[in-house]
């Protein structure tokens, strides 16, 4: 098995070729035991993990680090994202506190510029998220806005009677 993965970062090109194929293979096993949620939402959390699972996962590949260590390593990052999930779900104020709230942007006819400052969302980002969302141009159509956890700006349109 040493001559097809080899050991440290003196890698041949067929060895390194090996590893590629080997740590692709389980860091698709990974995605999907950690489940379509990292790929889906995009929370804070799941950027973390999918940086931390790919760096790590790419210093076995060229040797940097010992391969079944990375390997071992990746595995243990989606359990704690399964387990933070798993408690945050039991636990609101956990899961408010691991991938947090959305923030109210816009309410009762005013722009909630505490909260966009905060947030660093700007008038024109606001409007530019109405455009692509509701496809209205007018934020007197809108009854409430929120910054969610994901990054994305939603809202909330007043009943037309």
């Amino acid at each position: 098995m040493d001559s097809l993965l080899g050991s440290g970062e003196d890698l041949s090109v067929i060895q390194m070729g090996f590893r590629a194929f080997i740590m692709f293979m389980v860091a698709l096993f990974l995605v999907r035991l950690g489940g379509i949620r990292i790929l889906g939402r995009k929370s804070g959390v799941d950027f973390v993990i999918i940086i931390m699972l790919g760096s790590v996962l790419a210093r076995g590949i060229v040797g940097a680090s010992p391969f079944l260590s990375t390997v071992s390593a990746g595995f243990v990052m989606i359990i704690i994202n399964k387990i933070l999930s798993q408690v945050s779900v039991r636990l609101p104020y956990l899961g408010s506190l691991v991938k947090g709230r959305p923030a109210v942007l816009y309410k009762n006819g005013k722009i909630r510029w505490d909260q966009m400052d905060r947030l660093g969302v700007s008038r024109t980002d606001l409007l530019t998220s109405l455009r692509l969302e509701t496809n209205s141009m007018h934020l007197d159509e809108v009854d409430i806005a929120f910054m969610e956890p994901n990054g994305r700006i939603s809202f909330i349109l007043k009943d037309k009677l």
